[in-house]
């Protein structure tokens, strides 16, 4: 059976920057396999990817040599067993503000005794280059599970989150856990604001142990931040890629554009 990489190399401290997929593509998808990332999370949550094309995006990820994750919609066991039965090798799980949240996520993404995961499927195995037998035996310690800091509460509550058996990494949206902080009025934080609550999930994650890592939308941003210690980085998206060098194109030969910011990530 094969190992997961990405997570073998978070636990050696080493950062892995890989993108996300929201366009559902096959064709591109095959294309971004190849490009060198060597990790790329299906979006199940902001998406309208469906089951069947998800677990054909996991096939074409993982038989290009790369690791496939999914970004479930929500942290239960029914999406979590779906994604890692459809051939997925690791969860990414949004929106996770409390120890019980992240228990209930992490027991679903593992066999018992561990966890409350129920053995079934074939297209796991077949992603992981092994029998199904194999697999059940294995799938424990090869899926990476990483859990979503996403809202002060979630902050409040990362040191005793972070230090929980079986999580591999965690993970912050800057969009929401700025939109999570808005006052009661609607005004946003400032970027000085944001930025303290993002040094205080590093800080944790360093206190613990636990890799810990974000969404950026620069080359250099990604290399600010793995010298601050962050490991688990996503570098912008296929969707934001493809929009981004159009409008490029578009503003270098002074052509009228008011497509705005199509694609935040």
């Amino acid at each position: 059976m094969r190992t997961n990489p990405v997570k073998s190399a978070l636990k050696e401290g080493k950062p892995q920057v890989g993108t996300w997929l929201s366009l559902g593509s096959l064709s591109a998808t095959r294309m971004m396999a190849r490009t060198g990332f060597p990790w790329l999370t299906v979006d199940l949550e902001h998406s309208p990817i469906d089951w069947s094309e998800a677990a054909a995006l996991f096939g074409a990820i993982a038989d290009a040599g790369c690791i496939a994750l999914a970004r479930v919609p929500r942290g239960d066991h029914d999406h979590i067993k779906r994604v890692l039965d459809a051939g997925a090798h690791g969860i990414v799980v949004p929106m996770v503000n409390t120890v019980e949240e992240a228990k209930i996520a992490i027991a679903a993404a593992k066999y018992p005794p561990t966890g409350n995961r129920s053995l079934g499927g074939a297209l796991h195995a077949l992603n992981f280059g092994a029998s199904a037998g194999e697999y059940y035996k294995r799938a424990n310690d090869e899926i990476l599970v990483v859990l979503q800091t996403e809202s002060p509460e979630g902050v409040d509550n990362a040191e005793e989150i972070y230090s929980l058996p079986g999580v591999d990494a965690i993970f912050v949206g800057p969009n929401d856990l700025t939109a999570q902080m808005r006052s009661a009025d609607g005004t946003d934080p400032s970027p000085a604001e944001l930025e303290a609550m993002l040094q205080r999930v590093l800080a944790a994650g360093k206190k613990c142990g636990t890799p810990v890592g974000l969404h950026v939308q620069t080359v250099e941003a990604v290399r600010q931040r793995i010298e601050e210690g962050w490991q688990f980085i996503a570098l912008g998206s296929e969707l934001r890629m493809m929009v981004s060098q159009a409008q490029q194109f578009v503003g270098a030969l002074n052509l009228k554009s008011d497509a705005g910011d199509l694609a935040r990530y």
